[in-house]
């Protein structure tokens, strides 16, 4: 996780260890999760605007680009959902939450998998059609 370096990825920029006890630390985002933006009762996603949605949803394919494809090893996340898309002060949308990612390397073209990951409702629709056992990349 140290050595990703992309706008749209959360950038780590600690740990700590004590005993069996471990954390991460990442850069502090001040807007919250997209989620807090689409679902709050506000209707804080008005204030975003259409145009500002739309960009956000181009930087998370990025991110998700670069993590496929930019990266030493892929990484697959296996749990982009608003609550894992964090905005920084500009509105700047960065993936987080790789508890569920899986590395693989970039010559192979099917990740075995046992059971499905991630969060229902946001599983990608081939994790289900290759039948638990195989995503095609």
């Amino acid at each position: 996780m140290g050595h990703i370096h992309h706008v749209n990825v959360i950038r780590l920029v600690g740990f700590c260890a004590d005993g069996f006890r471990r954390a991460l630390v990442y850069e502090f985002l001040p807007n919250g999760s997209l989620q807090d933006f689409i679902s709050s009762p506000d209707n804080k996603n008005s204030f975003l605007g259409w145009d500002k949605m739309q960009d956000i949803a181009l930087a998370i394919a990025k991110g998700i680009e670069y993590l496929h494809q930019g990266c030493d090893q892929r990484i697959l996340h296996f749990d982009i959902k608003p609550h894992n898309v964090l905005l920084d002060h500009n509105f700047t949308p960065k993936i987080s939450d790789f508890g569920l990612a899986k590395l693989c390397s970039k010559d192979q073209s099917i990740v075995s998998m046992t059971t499905a990951r991630g969060t229902m409702g946001y599983i990608a629709p081939e994790v289900f059609s290759r039948n638990f056992g195989n995503v095609v990349l």
